[in-house]
């Protein structure tokens, strides 16, 4: 696990970025930011889970990552739409369809460039693309779980999201981070961005973004519970960039490590019987009086206009390590050991929805 940074000390002349940096700084007095990586050869996969509650927080990371975001950044090339070239089909199409923002913003700190090469906010990610090089050699997971992010200025609540990393030599890679916000986002804002080095070393980034349009919202409402878990699955939304299934958890439990319902995923199939392949996606969560709750929005690839009608089958992933910080009211954190090999399984009814409607 790794802690957010601490802040710092030296403020960038731009105005701009100043405030964006404040905004984060002061935000990260009321919650740090743990990291789970992953390592895969010369891959790097990164997952980030955040939550702040009133009363209680908890975050925790996940075993469980996605392997095609690993498999697309093994064949990112060196130039060019790094979306375009991943073998993300939300991605790609994003990029053909000319629904990502072109960057092209370069800051060299430390003989490091990083290019932020483009975005895409779709339904509920903002996924960046970027370029890197350096006059030396760089290390394993030099830049952490990624970068941090300010949206107007603030730090959302509640957010998780992914980092990987592609080495294309000892000194070039490509990156690309999602964030996902778990809670109402505007349609556009000006995100800020900051990336920390081994060594120090900061990049400040500034951009206003704005939410893809023609984004199909289908209110599904539909509740089950198992072994004390109670799932609801609250909204499914398409696009042409991908499907997203949001889900909200209330289980027995006092025990984040126990918990069951950070790990839910979900197998999606057409009326055809053709699986949507999943990219996952973390989930938020926070503990009640005797109850844990979780909230999550699962990422999958689009589908076609052929296709009418979903069944969704959600299921319990049994996590194979973690662990995570527990941060009181007081802002005390408590680090909490892997107990994922108690989980138990949950059994839930498959379920369809009409997405002609």
């Amino acid at each position: 696990m790794k802690k957010s940074h601490e802040p710092f000390k030296e403020f960038p002349q731009d105005q701009v970025r100043s405030a964006i940096r404040s905004g984060i700084v002061q935000a990260k007095e009321q919650v740090d930011a743990p990291r789970l990586r992953k390592k895969n050869g010369k891959r790097k996969i990164i997952y980030a889970l955040c939550s702040a509650a009133a009363v209680f927080g908890i975050l925790i990371g996940s075993s469980y990552y996605s392997p095609a975001l690993a498999s697309s950044l093994s064949q990112i090339p060196f130039i060019g739409s790094i979306f375009g070239n991943s073998d993300l089909i939300g991605l790609q199409q994003a990029q053909k369809h000319g629904l990502t923002k072109e960057i092209g913003e370069t800051q060299t700190v430390n003989g490091i460039s990083v290019t932020l090469n483009e975005i895409l906010y779709d339904q509920n990610n903002i996924t960046l693309g970027l370029f890197i090089e350096s006059d030396k050699e760089l290390g394993d997971f030099y830049f952490g779980a990624g970068m941090d992010f300010t949206i107007n200025g603030d730090l959302p609540s509640g957010s998780t999201g992914s980092y990987g990393e592609h080495i294309l030599s000892a000194t070039t890679m490509t990156a690309i981070q999602t964030i996902n916000v778990n809670e109402e986002m505007p349609e556009k804002f000006e995100l800020g961005l900051i990336l920390h080095g081994k060594n120090g070393e900061t990049w400040y980034f500034s951009t206003p973004v704005e939410k893809i349009t023609d984004i199909h919202k289908i209110p599904v409402q539909h509740s089950q519970t198992a072994d004390g878990l109670t799932l609801t699955v609250t909204e499914i939304s398409l696009s042409e960039t991908g499907v997203s299934i949001a889900y909200e958890s209330s289980e027995e439990e006092t025990d984040f490590e126990l918990s069951r319902g950070g790990n839910i995923e979900f197998l999606v199939v057409d009326q055809n019987g053709n699986e949507i392949t999943g990219l996952s996606g973390g989930a938020t969560g926070e503990m009640g009086k005797d109850r844990i709750m979780f909230k999550s929005s699962k990422q999958f690839d689009p589908v076609d206009s052929t296709v009418t009608e979903l069944t969704i089958t959600p299921y319990v992933v049994i996590p194979t390590e973690g662990g995570g910080v527990e941060i009181d009211e007081n802002g005390k954190e408590t680090k909490l050991e892997f107990k994922g090999d108690s989980i138990q399984p949950i059994e839930f009814e498959s379920f369809k929805v009409n997405i002609q409607q």
